[in-house]
């Protein structure tokens, strides 16, 4: 029975899944978006996360705390100076996973990981889709400058528009008279 076992040990002892997700962390932190399998990422949100939530405070405690499990300089200043400044906002969720099918050799279900406020693409549709946001209704509400003058002059070209063109009137000659030209 697994009770109470929380933690997906991705098929390796202590130490070297530790050193994988503070690899894993490192390398996300630095690029911002990395390829893995979808239970490595599970376990890496679960990781990196809680680092990204410590980088929002500037101290060196904090910064002890983080390189303590990164064990990289380069991803720490990188973490403390361009990302916490991103995710000073959000209060939690900096990371997203995207599925992106299967591997082809084993078939293992592969995603992409990413920090959420560096997805440029993303944020450009999020801003659109705001400025869209309206609100659906059935009839459209009448302006003071509708009402008036311009209704019943759209109602007036409907109307017109309804009724079927007139047919042209063409004179019917006799089989041996030619039309006359127009003179001018």
């Amino acid at each position: 029975m697994r009770h109470g076992k929380k933690i997906n040990h991705l098929g390796r002892t202590s130490a070297h899944r530790k050193a994988r997700l503070s690899n894993m962390a490192s390398s996300l932190i630095l690029h911002k978006r990395i390829s893995t399998t979808l239970a490595k990422a599970k376990a890496l949100r679960t990781y990196v996360e809680p680092l990204i939530t410590h980088s929002k405070d500037d101290s060196t405690h904090s910064r002890r705390v983080v390189f303590s499990y990164l064990q990289s300089k380069e991803a720490v200043s990188e973490l403390f100076r361009e990302v916490s400044k991103k995710v000073a906002e959000r209060p939690g969720g900096y990371t997203r996973i995207l599925k992106t099918g299967n591997r082809l050799g084993d078939n293992a279900e592969m995603c992409m990981m990413e920090l959420v406020d560096y997805n440029e693409t993303m944020l450009s549709t999020k801003e659109a889709v705001k400025a869209k946001a309206t609100r659906r209704r059935r009839t459209t509400k009448k302006t003071a400058e509708e009402s008036g003058t311009e209704v019943e002059a759209t109602k007036k070209v409907k109307k017109t528009a309804k009724k079927e063109p007139e047919a042209e009137t063409t004179q019917e000659l006799p089989l041996n008279e030619v039309p006359e030209e127009p003179k001018e």
